[in-house]
């Protein structure tokens, strides 16, 4: 079983995770991790905190010589902006400071007092931060690490940011991929690129924010994971939580997605042809994204998230006073402007584990030697059964 559990608020000491079910002799640096942190943490938008943090990794347990161990993996980032912050975040009683009262309008501020019985939104907003997502693509970096073992990769782009969309055709083949990877905004066309960075300039002035929607690709999975005898076993169920889990995501799509719903079946199912050469079956299309009956059908897997604008304003929306009950400004905290290059790579991260977590949960194996005998097999297995 692979499982993970993460700790820490936006402000703390540090963040944490504990990773389990990553077999033993994979081989695993901080270096592995600490390229996808910096991936996360750039982009036109972000906001002040992303020139004070420099994420780093540090490996607490789970790996000697670099190579995994098969035990739980503890993993730390540190808050650089801790000392400005200890006094206020201490553990110790008779913490000194004024408590923050004005619940934000979209953030999980007013229902997570009220659900926790609290008086201080700053103890819901510091967990409830997207802060806590760094740690959460640490996580992601050692299952890509892992799934590249098996071939299985992933790839990530920005589609629309506010009502500005990039180009629809895409597949990630290395040309395209380096221009994604170089632009800020995580997108292919230049013209449209200049045009989004000059909507998020004009959102800056207003003290508002901006969402989008971006597009994660997941290649050269094989047939099988995930399954359709329960509800719980079923692929798409589990990725659609783990995208829906990201803090502001608000919508999840497989392959056409919605636009399924405005199509003839004829125009949405994926015909199934078969090569002779190379003794297999293949689709010329691929509107399912990947996967169905809850199973991945070979064809690389395509989602795409909605992200909407972030709840932290510079010019603070009306709220009520915890206290007084009176009219008040919501609480203002420094937050991004537009954060959906980020949120992409987060995507990938968590897309990975829960494809991890498929790929464990079907070839097993201690080691990562075992667990590449077991997935050679069933490709074996695969051939055959597709062979004439």
């Amino acid at each position: 079983m692979l499982r993970y559990l993460t700790g820490g608020e936006s402000h703390g000491r540090a963040l944490v995770a504990i990773l389990e079910g990553i077999p033993a002799g994979l081989s695993l640096s901080c270096r592995d991790i600490d390229g996808e942190l910096r991936r996360r943490q750039v982009g036109y938008g972000r906001g002040e905190r992303m020139k004070i943090e420099k994420d780093r990794t540090e490996i607490l347990s789970g790996v000697r010589g670099g190579r995994t161990l098969g035990s739980p993996i503890v993993l730390m980032i540190k808050n650089l902006e801790w000392p400005r912050w200890q006094k206020i975040m201490a553990v110790e009683e008779n913490v000194d400071h004024a408590a923050l009262t004005q619940p934000r309008p979209g953030h999980a501020d007013l229902a997570g007092v009220i659900k926790y019985d609290l008086e201080d939104i700053r103890d819901v907003l510091e967990r409830a931060s997207a802060r806590e997502t760094a740690v959460r693509v640490a996580v992601g970096a050692i299952c890509k690490k892992f799934l590249r073992e098996f071939g299985i990769d992933f790839y990530s782009r920005v589609i629309q940011i506010g009502k500005i969309r990039d180009k629809k055709e895409w597949q990630p083949d290395q040309a395209d991929y380096s221009s994604i990877e170089s632009s800020s905004l995580r997108c292919l066309d230049r013209e449209k690129e200049k045009q989004m960075k000059e909507l998020i300039d004009q959102t800056r002035t207003k003290g508002d924010t901006l969402g989008g929607i971006f597009e994660i690709y997941t290649t050269n999975l094989p047939i099988g994971l995930g399954g359709y005898t329960q509800w719980d076993v079923k692929l798409d169920a589990g990725l659609a939580k783990a995208i829906m889990s990201i803090q502001a995501i608000v919508g999840v799509e497989i392959g056409l997605g919605f636009a399924s719903a405005e199509r003839w079946g004829s125009r949405v199912q994926d015909e199934i042809f078969y090569d002779g050469e190379k003794a297999r079956f293949f689709r010329k299309t691929n509107r399912a994204g990947g996967i169905e009956g809850g199973m991945s059908n070979g064809e690389t897997l395509i989602m795409r998230a909605a992200m909407k604008p972030i709840s932290s304003l510079a010019r603070p929306l009306r709220s009520v006073d915890l206290i007084t009950k009176k009219e008040v400004k919501a609480a203002r905290q420094r937050a991004d402007i537009c954060a959906v290059p980020a949120a992409a790579v987060i995507g990938e991260a968590v897309v990975a584990f829960e494809i991890a977590r498929e790929v464990r949960e079907k070839f097993g194996g201690d080691s990562l030697a075992e667990a590449r005998r077991n997935y050679q097999s069933y490709m074996d297995y695969l051939a055959k059964k597709q062979a004439r």
